[in-house]
């Protein structure tokens, strides 16, 4: 309570420093799934040349899981230094009611914070290394399912670490590595399952359009870019693997490009699909993005 109120709060506060804003920039998107939809805007403003910041809103309708679609709010912040920014998100999951009744109602709150450094900026040659280091904390309200024990309706706590590296050559092609670990501080041994609302992204980025509640070991990831900085397009490429606790292991490939379609606005489109390593559940996503600079 005390953690949605003190969101709220910012929320307001920061409502009316971006009302003040020269530009804004506002990104809507859909991805659909044959077993859930969800819809995303994004609304970002330059508060000064070194601090942004911004609302996100999220609606979930997965089906068969929850009573009501899944709501949850963010308010990303990034503070631009001469060789690092750091960018910090807080976000709060509203409460759901489960499909049936023996189970808990769901909630989740928490933060995600990440530190970017600049290792090398050639100017001259268009050479850029960046370096990343992210840690986030999540608290949820679930069911917790035991391989020996009865299910337990509980609140339960996370925490993700990052590592990742980015090299950009010459405006036109970037290299991304990423690798997340997850550590879990009310304990993993003897848990086959959580039924919750969070989706594990919130945490680390998963490299994947599909919401994901199984819980994570870690993740390791690729992304190769193709831009064209002449019209401000790109086409991009990745694949990532994860290992769960509560789920099999997990391949990931996304396909996506974006594109100018006037002066203020882009558009974009991503393909994903994800198996497990035995091929037991294949799933395909799609994701349409538009983008507006006011």
């Amino acid at each position: 309570m005390y953690m949605k109120k003190i969101l709220f709060l910012f929320v307001f506060l920061l409502t009316l420093n971006v009302a003040k804003a020269d530009t804004f920039d506002v990104t809507a998107a859909y991805v659909g799934s044959s077993y859930f939809d969800k819809a995303q805007v994004n609304a970002l403003a330059a508060l000064s040349l070194n601090i942004t910041a911004g609302l996100e809103a999220k609606w979930a309708n997965e089906h068969h899981t929850f009573k009501d679609p899944v709501y949850s709010v963010a308010v990303p912040v990034a503070l631009d230094f001469d060789l690092m920014r750091f960018e910090f998100r807080p976000f709060y999951y509203f409460n759901n009611k489960s499909d049936q009744a023996v189970f808990q109602d769901s909630s989740a709150f928490g933060i995600q914070s990440k530190l970017v450094l600049t290792i090398n900026e050639d100017t001259a040659n268009d050479l850029y290394t960046h370096a990343f280091i992210g840690v986030s904390f999540a608290r949820q309200k679930g069911t917790v399912f035991y391989d020996t024990l009865p299910m337990d309706n509980r609140y339960y706590s996370q925490m993700a670490y990052t590592l990742g590296l980015k090299q950009d050559f010459y405006q036109a092609f970037s290299f991304r590595i990423t690798g997340a670990a997850f550590q879990y501080p009310d304990g993993i041994t003897g848990i086959t399952g959580v039924r919750s609302i969070l989706d594990q992204q919130e945490l680390a980025d998963l490299q994947t359009l599909d919401i994901v509640h199984d819980l994570t070991k870690y993740t390791f990831a690729g992304t190769l870019s193709r831009m064209w900085s002449d019209n401000g397009s790109s086409f991009y490429v990745g694949y990532r693997f994860g290992e769960f606790y509560t789920a099999d292991n997990e391949h990931s490939i996304l396909v996506g490009n974006s594109f100018p379609a006037t002066k203020q606005v882009s558009l974009g489109f991503a393909y994903n699909h994800v198996r497990t390593t035995h091929n037991t559940n294949k799933r395909d996503i799609w994701r349409a993005r538009v983008e507006v600079i006011f």
